[in-house]
């Protein structure tokens, strides 16, 4: 399901992308059209690492081989999500130099000139006769730089809201994971206990209260595809985090037996 939300990222991206760069997009200009893609694609492959190496590979499996060959994906993964990160920046920086458009008080104005009006943060609908008076009926409109789209001040800040929110979930993503590295890097060490471990603990409780705040916030606001994907991606995280949990376990029961036989 996650895999199949990367189609509708860039389905989604890609109608955006013909209203928000008209000449095309180049590769300076991919990550400002294609962020949640890009995002979403390499979150995925770096969820199969984390299950790789909290619950399908034993200890015998870890040849110098493949723990480079984890490490160098993930890195990779790691770059194209910052690369993402920068990207939902850059998409909310273009959002907030929307300025008045002068001398439009009805939309109907705009038809047969190539406008279109904002639906959603990704979404662009052409402004024609037949629907040109369905949008909004505001009096005043903004204007995006540089692009034929306009939109009302309520939609405006609907918009802007979902922008932020882009960045927020994706900067908090980052710490989520940065965390679990750590956890990770604790346990292959026999080190995640004690302070270090209700230190993780805490930060996760107020990441993840934040994740989950921003799925809710897509849910109450329409936006099906992206409180879908959060969802998923909480549900899948809460899997890596039962696996670094029983992995503990299992290292802590297989040293207090060892304790036991040498005891004996």
């Amino acid at each position: 399901m996650l895999a199949l939300n990367i189609y509708w990222f860039w389905r989604e991206e890609f109608l955006a992308a013909t209203v928000q760069f008209p000449n095309g997009i180049n590769l300076s200009t991919l990550i400002d059209g294609y962020a949640a893609t890009i995002d979403t694609a390499a979150w995925v492959v770096l969820l199969l690492m984390f299950e790789l190496e909290t619950y399908v590979l034993e200890d015998h499996h870890y040849s110098r081989t493949v723990s480079w060959t984890l490490h160098i994906v993930r890195v990779l993964c790691y770059s194209f999500i910052v690369y993402a990160f920068y990207g939902y920046i850059v998409n909310l920086t273009f959002l907030l130099q929307a300025s008045q458009l002068a001398g439009v008080s009805d939309l109907c104005s705009l038809v047969g000139n190539g406008w279109s009006y904002a639906i959603d943060i990704d979404e662009y609908t052409q402004i024609t006769a037949a629907n040109c008076a369905t949008f909004s009926d505001a009096g005043a409109f903004l204007r995006f730089d540089g692009i034929l789209a306009v939109v009302d001040a309520d939609g405006f800040g609907a918009i802007k809201n979902l922008a932020w929110i882009d960045v927020i979930n994706s900067a908090v993503w980052l710490l989520v994971v940065l965390i679990l590295e750590i956890d990770v890097w604790l346990q292959e060490r026999n080190r995640l206990e004690g302070a270090a471990l209700r230190i993780s603990n805490a930060f996760k409780v107020i990441f993840y209260g934040a994740l989950l705040f921003t799925a809710t916030f897509w849910g109450i606001k329409g936006d099906f595809v992206d409180f879908w994907d959060a969802f998923l991606w909480l549900v899948a995280f809460v899997f890596i985090e039962l696996n670094v949990f029983e992995w503990r376990q299992e290292v802590n029961e297989s040293a207090a037996q060892s304790q036991f036989t040498s005891s004996s």
